[in-house]
């Protein structure tokens, strides 16, 4: 007998073996001769048209494991639908060591160890949220549970999760970031008394074989995990959290292009299981779905022990005496009553490092990267230039065209800036920089959350990363450095982003204090965003921009897709997106828009031209396009990526 088995690597079809007397069923993992190699590889459906006039070679031997059905389904789906090779995406179900699953000695189990519960009670309305939670348990539905941040919706949750184990049933929680999860690895052992499994990119090889092994034996009960932990192997999963929901850190624009928490529901859906997605103020489709009664939605609108979120403040730079700093002076006059009473500032700039801009006064050389189109922005704790697209770095000093050396001013501020400027404010304060720059080694991590949380650090300056989800007790004012509203043309979410990271931002004070404060900083004090962001009134906010998204035909009532065609030569880019074009168009029901250079036309040395296909939000047109691009002689100069349902147009 035959079988088709499935390698992961870069292939869009199983391969045809013969079984070799093994009894073998679909989704077990075998061993196969592939070229010179032997490879792992997965017992497929047999869907695809078996080879003639070849020599079928014989199956090694079968290994202890064994992918489920809704998975392989779930598999396929996700290839058709982000137009990823099928291999692919079993590479990311199983990874590519293929010693991982050969050694036979390696079966330890991921090591559960026992920590003291602490005692959690909910609050009424946080009662009545799990309980309308509870009331799909056993069957696919989305939930949304939207809550002011500080209003306990991790703890609601945890009772979800909790009795879903209780069930003898597994539980995934995806998060945005990595950096999350040693946060959220504390919370979890006070409330479940045990080790959760943490899954994400950094984790040691040896640690993924323990997960993996233990998922897929139904050892592992519970995953906290990035992007990836929602291709796990589990093998009884009862429900999916998905915290977070409308942070774009769930779309992975680079390899294998998808949205983490749109496939989480399909998986949701493929598994016949519940899905929750945690949120503040939800993404504009999950908005959209609750307007539309596809998913269900409750709210919980209290903070913990009825603290009020911060009162805010709105400083007009234009009027506003700065000195030629980036900090006013009304903004130092409040900080300092803060600090008075030892309470901890943050200053939030989503900007890293030093200057964004450096400009030599004399000759008016700009440092811009060899490979991008980019500036390079000044890092003063690496003393250098960086790209912050390709990491190609280079000295400031330069020889100068008219005199000497090269003599910079640098534009714009990063966080080091606003470090360097808070220090000569406040000399007798405590201050760090929350940025990942400064977290990159998780002992000097947990270090500085140790520091915060004891209250020995007095001012924060930080990057976007803060915004999400962290709980610092004794944070009682957030200075917003530049409040600025723009999208700079190429971005059609700039708005929702906004209204979710200013949100988010504000929450992070006055989580345990009746006296917090928010400072706007900024140049635009009219924008109508800021000012209906301050009276708390996302969902007018939310409609008005679905109301331009429905009139300018945008997500989320069509679909696109944008097809990237790089090369080394610009004309080739562009000669290659325009044959494309002509080939899409013989398909009926698509708009096809451009070709147009990317807004960053050259990023590692490719130069990008794009494509935005639009079509009708009901039809999958996938397979229709990825059929046609298939049958494309494209020159080996020429580079596509494909994206479906993008968030950025740069």
């Amino acid at each position: 007998m035959k079988a088709q088995v499935l390698l992961p690597k870069i292939f869009n079809f199983p391969f045809t073996y013969n079984q070799n007397k093994i009894k073998l069923k679909i989704g077990d993992l075998v061993e196969v001769p592939f070229g010179s190699k032997i490879e792992l590889g997965v017992v497929w459906t047999n869907n695809y048209p078996v080879p003639k006039n070849i020599r079928i070679k014989n199956i090694n031997n079968k290994i202890n494991y064994t992918i489920n059905k809704k998975l392989i389904e779930f598999i396929e789906w996700f290839s058709v639908y982000n137009m990823v090779p099928i291999g692919l995406v079993l590479k990311m179900v199983i990874g590519s060591n293929y010693n991982y699953f050969k050694k036979k000695k390696d079966k330890k189990d991921f090591k559960v160890k026992q920590i003291k519960i602490k005692k959690f009670n909910l609050n009424e309305e946080q009662s009545l949220a799990l309980k309308f939670l509870e009331a799909v348990n056993d069957k696919f539905d989305v939930s949304v549970l939207q809550g002011t941040t500080g209003s306990g919706k991790t703890l609601v949750y945890f009772e979800r999760i909790k009795r879903v184990i209780q069930d003898k049933k597994q539980a995934l929680v995806l998060l945005p970031e990595i950096f999350l999860t040693n946060e959220f690895k504390q919370r979890f052992e006070e409330f479940f008394g045990f080790e959760p499994a943490i899954w994400h990119s950094k984790i040691t090889q040896k640690q993924k074989r323990e997960i993996w092994q233990g998922v897929i034996n139904n050892k592992i009960k519970l995953v906290i995990g990035a992007r990836s932990s929602l291709l796990l192997p589990f093998k009884k999963l009862g429900i999916i959290i998905v915290d977070e929901e409308h942070d774009i850190s769930y779309k992975q624009d680079d390899g294998v292009i998808y949205n983490a928490r749109d496939m989480a529901i399909s998986r949701a859906s493929f598994e016949n299981i519940p899905i929750n997605l945690i949120t503040s103020v939800p993404s504009i489709e999950t908005y959209n779905n609750i307007i539309n009664k596809k998913y269900r939605h409750t709210k919980i609108l209290k903070r913990f022990k009825n603290y009020p979120l911060p009162k805010t403040k709105i400083i007009n730079l234009n009027f506003n005496n700065t000195k030629g700093k980036y900090i006013s002076s009304d903004t130092i006059n409040l900080v300092k009553k803060y600090l008075q009473k030892k309470e901890q500032i943050l200053f939030f700039i989503n900007r890293r490092g030093f200057a964004p801009y450096l400009i030599c006064k004399k000759c008016g050389y700009k440092h811009k990267c060899n490979n991008c189109s980019m500036y390079l922005t000044f890092h003063k704790l690496k003393n250098k230039a960086v790209c912050h697209h390709c990491l190609f770095e280079r000295s400031i000093k330069k020889k100068c065209q008219k005199d000497n050396f090269c003599d910079f001013i640098m534009y714009g501020p990063g966080v080091e800036k606003i470090y360097e400027e808070a220090k000569e404010i406040f000399p007798k304060n405590n201050i760090n920089i929350f940025s990942s720059d400064y977290m990159k080694k998780k002992d000097e991590t947990e270090k500085l959350f140790k520091k915060i949380k004891e209250n020995n650090i007095d001012i924060l300056i930080g990057t976007q990363m803060i915004s999400k989800g962290f709980n610092f007790p004794k944070l009682n004012c957030v200075v917003v450095v530049d409040a600025d509203f723009s999208s700079r043309g190429f971005d059609l979410r700039a708005t929702e982003k906004n209204i979710q990271l200013y949100h988010q931002l504000s929450g992070r004070a006055g989580r345990f204090s009746s006296d917090s404060l928010i400072i706007y900083q900024t140049l635009s004090p009219q924008n109508p965003i800021l000012n209906e962001l301050i009276k708390d009134k996302s969902d007018e906010l939310l409609n008005n921009e679905l109301s331009l998204r429905k009139k300018n035909k945008l997500p989320p009532f069509i679909r696109l897709i944008a097809i990237i065609i790089s090369s080394k030569k610009h004309d080739l880019s562009l000669k290659g997106a325009l044959e494309i074009k002509t080939r899409l168009s013989q398909i009926n029901g698509l708009e096809i828009m451009g070709p147009i250079d990317s807004p960053l036309l050259k990023i590692k040395k490719y130069f990008r031209t794009r494509l935005l296909i639009r079509f009708n939000n009901h039809t999958l047109m996938q397979k229709k396009i990825a059929n046609l691009l298939n049958t494309l002689k494209i020159s080996s100069k020429i580079k596509l990526t494909v994206d479906v349902d993008p968030i950025n147009f740069a």
